[in-house]
């Protein structure tokens, strides 16, 4: 039974649904999604409602479009949430009616062995356990989304930080700089960074903060390749015109990068990934692969290189969006010109559109509810 309680006056009421149904993108089958209309969640104990004011489409999304990753028919899909706290469930304390909130993609319960191990994405146990919306239940591209495990994943928005400027945090700010983090690049690496999409974007911004002292970016699109610069690229490879496993090998004199972050999620990036590595450098995956992954026997040294191959799935929780929505408010970062296009929700099949075609100079859309 749905529990409203913690409502507090100085709070704008307007938050609190007053319709018993919501708009909500749907996946149909491969190929097809559709708004409908969808019953408003029921708020459990520990969860809270949250009234969308702003979310967007993902690559993972597109997999998901495509049938490349295979969800349910009829699940609300899409996971980076930002709103406003509509419902209370009866154990959840420390939140008001009508504060401003975000909640990464990942959604830990924050009590589990996985979760008290550090390993929040994969919550319970499970490979990503964590990754609950638009994956396992219902996602951020509708009016309204539950919230589980609420106390463990709902951060509060700093008064000075516009919608739009945590918009990338709860998945590919977070994505990104996990990409730089696994990595362990070392003030002074040479970072490489393959395919400068908004992840790779926020890869190479990761990679800047981390005190990489030289980072190559290696895109096909030119426009991608400005951007990267403005995120911290040192040297940019269209891959188009250029071989960029030789061009980064000629850059480092034959050594090979430090790391190299694969942020596509095909074979060719990640075999090139794993050629540009020095002897014990690190391959840091991020890409969301949908097919099989071969590893050439001579870039893989016959496993005997001291290569580190590690992959990492966006990490999530509360104390990880206070910390990016930090770094924003600091001045570190400014991702709002990912934003090249906006929409309704009304017009969000439109926007699949675009964006799944990669149309127009897209990076990310914003969709408003």
């Amino acid at each position: 039974m749905a529990t409203l309680l913690h409502h507090t006056p100085e709070f704008d009421d307007s938050v609190l649904p007053t319709a018993k149904t919501m708009k909500a993108l749907v996946f149909d089958k491969p190929g097809v999604v559709e708004l409908r209309e969808k019953p408003i969640p029921t708020v459990g104990p520990t969860d809270a409602l949250i009234k969308l004011t702003l979310t967007t489409i993902c690559g993972t999304d597109v997999h998901i479009l495509k049938g490349e990753y295979p969800v349910a028919p009829g699940l609300t899909i899409g996971h980076e949430p930002v709103g406003v706290i509509a419902a209370l469930g009866s154990a959840v304390s420390g939140y008001q009616l009508g504060q401003r909130v975000i909640a990464g993609a990942i959604t830990p319960c924050g009590q589990c062995s996985s979760c008290l191990d550090g390993v929040h994405s994969q919550c319970g146990g499970k490979a990503m356990g964590g990754w609950r919306f638009g994956n396992t239940i219902d996602g951020c591209q509708a009016e309204y989304v539950l919230v589980p495990n609420a106390m463990a994943n709902l951060a509060s928005i700093p008064e000075g930080l516009s919608d739009e400027q945590v918009l990338m945090c709860p998945d590919i700010m977070s994505t990104g700089f996990s990409g730089a983090e696994s990595g362990c690049i070392r003030i002074g690496d040479v970072v490489a960074v393959f395919a400068q999409g908004p992840i790779g974007l926020c890869a190479t911004a990761g990679a800047r903060l981390r005190g990489a002292s030289c980072i190559i970016a290696v895109d096909m699109l030119d426009g991608r390749l400005v951007v990267s610069r403005d995120l911290g690229a040192d040297i940019v490879i269209n891959a188009r015109t250029e071989d960029p496993v030789a061009t980064i090998m000629a850059i480092t004199k034959g050594r090979g990068v430090d790391v190299a972050i694969e942020a596509l999620g095909t074979q060719p990036t990640f075999e090139s990934a794993l050629r540009v590595i020095r002897p014990g450098g690190t391959l840091s995956s991020l890409g969301v692969y949908s097919g099989k992954l071969t590893l050439p026997l001579d870039a893989f040294a016959a496993g005997l290189g001291d290569h580190k191959v590690v992959t990492t799935l966006c990490p999530g929780g509360k104390e990880r969006m206070r910390r990016l929505m930090n770094t924003l408010e600091g001045g570190r970062l400014d991702l709002r010109p990912l934003v090249t296009h906006r929409f309704s929700l009304d017009r969000i099949v439109e926007a699949y559109d675009l964006f799944a075609n990669q149309r127009d100079g897209v990076l990310k859309v914003a969709i408003t509810p």
